[in-house]
């Protein structure tokens, strides 16, 4: 496998997401918060006239969010006819993946677990390739709903 992987910092801990999955990487502005939304999303922001709903990674992982700091910058991603930014620690680089997923060790917990497809070997080390459905779905969403729903 030598898919091209942009990769974040969600909690401290390198992740990676397919470049075909990013849109591109944007400086955060002005969050509205939603009424009666999950917590982790954030809220709503707007990108050249287009909404895209604020989705805070830690809180969807189901961490704490005041863990770790966040960059300014954000993620925009298109899932199932949606646009979101993602809220990240960090976004460090853009590489390929040397190899293909394997299992994500048990030691990350059942949060990570969740998210994650595999652990995925890059040029600039390993780091857990996430599952963008599960992420979205936020923190009490089982991935057997996930998949039920796709």
């Amino acid at each position: 496998m030598s898919e091209l992987l942009v990769i974040i910092q969600i909690a401290g801990r390198r992740c990676a997401l397919s470049a075909h999955d990013v849109k591109s990487v944007i400086e955060i502005g002005v969050v509205t918060p939603v009424p009666r939304t999950p917590d982790f999303i954030a809220g709503i922001t707007a990108l050249r006239s287009q909404t895209l709903t604020v989705i805070d990674c830690r809180r969807a992982i189901g961490l704490d969010a005041a863990q770790a700091p966040t960059d300014e910058r954000a993620v925009v991603i298109a899932q199932g006819g949606h646009s979101y930014a993602l809220l990240v620690d960090a976004i460090e680089d853009i590489t390929t993946a040397n190899g293909e997923p394997g299992q994500v060790p048990g030691g990350f917990g059942p949060d990570w677990s969740r998210i994650a497809t595999g652990m995925i070997e890059t040029a600039s080390g390993p780091a857990l390739l996430i599952d963008l459905p599960a992420l979205i779905a936020g923190p009490d969403t089982v991935r057997g709903e996930i998949e039920a729903a796709a």
